[in-house]
């Protein structure tokens, strides 16, 4: 005789306690899938450097299938967004394009192909993974700076940046480095980040 609560097709034995069943493991938010296709989307369109209708229907392809062949384990909510930070650090970004590309171009008219250039050491003030991706995001993004390396452990960029024609200029460098990973400390919250600045 097959017990109530026992599953069709298993029967259970005498005295063995029914296993307990796995909890239902809620399913990701749908707000929190379309700020990731969202971001997704904007990351393929500024690599590109294109609003071509092929860029931009290819980048909104590229992110579908991404985000449907790797699908991520649910985290935590630990992010805390600041809208007017964010229009600000939004504002900070634009303004490092605007001033870096004009030096570039100096430099690029003046010295040509013998442009002075340099890889810095930028030591971090925060130990967040988000920030310090964040502050990499925003390096690569200005024109004259590449970031080569990210030392997780001693919490270092290595940035190649140009003009860079003496020590002065290299710390110029570093200071940007800083104050864009301050406007984003300031922008995005997260557990890992306890900085107040």
């Amino acid at each position: 005789m097959t017990p109530a609560n026992a599953s069709p097709g298993q029967p259970r034995e005498p005295g063995r306690p029914r296993e307990p069943r796995e909890p239902r493991q809620p399913g990701r938010p749908l707000g929190r899938r379309l700020l990731a296709l969202a971001w997704l989307w904007l990351l393929w369109v500024m690599l590109w450097g294109s609003l071509r209708a092929t860029v931009v229907v290819g980048g909104l392809l590229v992110a579908l299938g991404v985000l449907t062949a790797f699908r991520m384990p649910p985290m935590p909510n630990r992010l805390t967004l600041r809208p007017l930070r964010l229009v600000h650090l939004t504002a900070h970004m634009l303004a490092d394009l605007m001033v870096s590309a004009v030096s570039v171009g100096w430099a690029a008219v003046r010295h040509g192909p013998r442009a002075p250039a340099a890889v810095i050491e930028v030591e971090l003030a925060e130990n967040s993974d988000l920030l310090i991706a964040t502050t990499a995001y925003l390096t690569t993004m200005t024109p004259g700076t590449l970031v080569l390396e990210i030392d997780r452990d001693r919490r270092l960029l290595y940035v190649h940046a140009l003009p860079v024609p003496g020590r002065d200029a290299a710390d110029a460098q570093r200071r940007a480095v800083s104050a864009a990973e301050r406007v984003a400390a300031r922008a995005i919250r997260d557990s890992e980040n306890r900085r107040t600045f």
